[in-house]
């Protein structure tokens, strides 16, 4: 058995997103998913449209001090979550205080367990009067975006929220899904739709990171402060935060694995570079820190079998083929922006022998990646709950805690006590 030990201060906790496990949400997604052309193309593939309403979902918006105190409990010091923009601004310039109340007592209850709150302010979903303005597309997107986030921090400030994240997977994998393979609403095959999006997001990305800093830092000119972000190279402690705020987001990384002649290297080449680093490249400088989001090797790449064998290992629920070592390339590549990495989410759906198996595979190799100089701050295992999986529906079972949606009866799972050991450690032992 080998051992391998983790940085002081290194965070360990788990990820959630709003609309995957509050519940009795109404937006964007929610009108789309009882839609009659959404239920119908369910019924033409054989699969029952229920499964894939996220309704009530894990009730978390009314349980979650039930389910910190199960986080506190598996030794979590971080939690990852997400604000629902259309439950702050349901109808268009007009903020719900008590909904906002909300959040800000979530918060307090995270403090209160001694656990680190990490938000996210977007995670896929968006109030409705927004969607009907065209969403991302529109080009006034970035202003409604940083009223809201404005609205959400100057409440939020108070509560030392330290670490922010602005979007989720937004110009990865939501604009793809959206408006490139038809696979989300609203389901355009738009070449043009999808880079406005994408620059549309970028630029509310970097008009929202200016805004926190200022709210945080309102005696010093963002000029003043840009400079000592971008050429931050040693390695820091997310405690002492400068300005006492960092501000990243989250891309879903895939190791994209090229071919060998210079037709598919090209490919290859241009496939990572949208894929993978579009974002952190068009948003340089303007993030404190680099959310990872890890799950699998990426095979579209022409060529990229006979670069790398067949895994053989499968996470079936969701049809990905796993290569952890995938992570440590990974992290390596983002060494480039010299910004330090929290893995904003890594997490496995099926067996839970096969989890555990998962997490620790993983860990391995962002503890070599560390040690190879990687400057890695913490590690939010995806996800605490059992949710409701978009597209997927609620078939997978990424949870360390097992959810009956039945009664909303909290299960912890064997896999979810190994983690707990490595998170008290602060070591992996395999």
């Amino acid at each position: 058995m080998a051992f391998y030990k983790f940085p002081e201060n290194f965070k360990w906790g788990s990820a959630t997103s709003a609309h995957q496990i509050e519940g009795n949400n109404h937006n964007d997604w929610t009108e789309w998913e009882t839609s009659k052309l959404r239920v119908e193309s369910l019924k033409i593939k054989g699969l029952d449209p229920n499964n894939f309403i996220s309704g009530r979902a894990c009730d978390s918006y009314n349980r979650y001090e039930e389910d910190f105190d199960i986080a506190k409990k598996l030794n979590q010091n971080i939690h990852r979550f997400s604000i629902e923009w259309s439950r702050i601004e349901p109808k268009e310039g007009r903020f719900d205080e008590k909904e906002m109340q909300h959040y800000v007592n979530v918060v307090r209850a995270l403090r209160d367990r001694g656990i680190e709150p990490m938000i996210t302010l977007w995670h896929f979903t968006n109030p409705t009067w927004f969607a009907r303005k065209g969403g991302f597309i529109n080009i006034d997107s970035p202003t409604y975006f940083t009223r809201y986030v404005k609205y959400v921090v100057e409440h939020l400030k108070d509560q030392n929220v330290r670490l922010w994240i602005t979007f989720n997977e937004a110009t990865d994998v939501y604009s793809s899904h959206s408006y490139f393979i038809r696979k989300w609403l609203p389901q355009h095959r738009n070449i043009l739709e999808w880079r406005r999006v994408n620059k549309n997001i970028v630029k509310s990305h970097i008009a929202v990171y200016k805004e926190i800093q200022n709210i945080y830092s309102p005696a010093e000119s963002f000029n003043e402060v840009r400079p000592r972000i971008s050429k931050e190279v040693e390695p820091r402690d997310p405690s002492q935060a400068s300005h006492n705020v960092e501000v990243g987001m989250a891309i879903r990384n895939t190791w994209s694995v090229g071919g060998n002649n210079f037709y598919e290297k090209i490919i290859g080449e241009l496939y990572n570079y949208y894929r993978n680093m579009y974002f952190w490249t068009e948003a340089f400088p303007y993030y404190d820190f680099m959310g990872l989001n890890y799950y699998e090797i990426d095979r579209r790449v022409p060529g990229s079998y006979k670069t790398l064998p067949k895994q053989d290992w499968w996470m079936k629920d969701m049809s990905w083929e796993l290569y952890p070592k995938g992570i440590y390339y990974v992290l390596k590549q983002l060494t480039k922006f010299k910004k330090p990495i929290f893995i904003t989410e890594n997490g496995y759906s099926g067996p839970d022998d096969e989890r555990q198996r998962y997490v620790k595979e993983h860990l391995k190799w962002v503890w070599q990646a560390i040690q190879d100089g990687v400057d890695v701050w913490g590690y939010t295992y995806w996800s605490l709950l059992d949710n409701f999986e978009w597209d997927h529906g609620y078939t997978p079972k990424f949870g360390l805690v097992e959810v009956n949606y039945k009664t909303f009866e909290r299960h912890i799972r064997p896999s979810a006590w190994e983690y707990a050991k490595i998170c008290k450690d602060n070591q992996l032992e395999y």
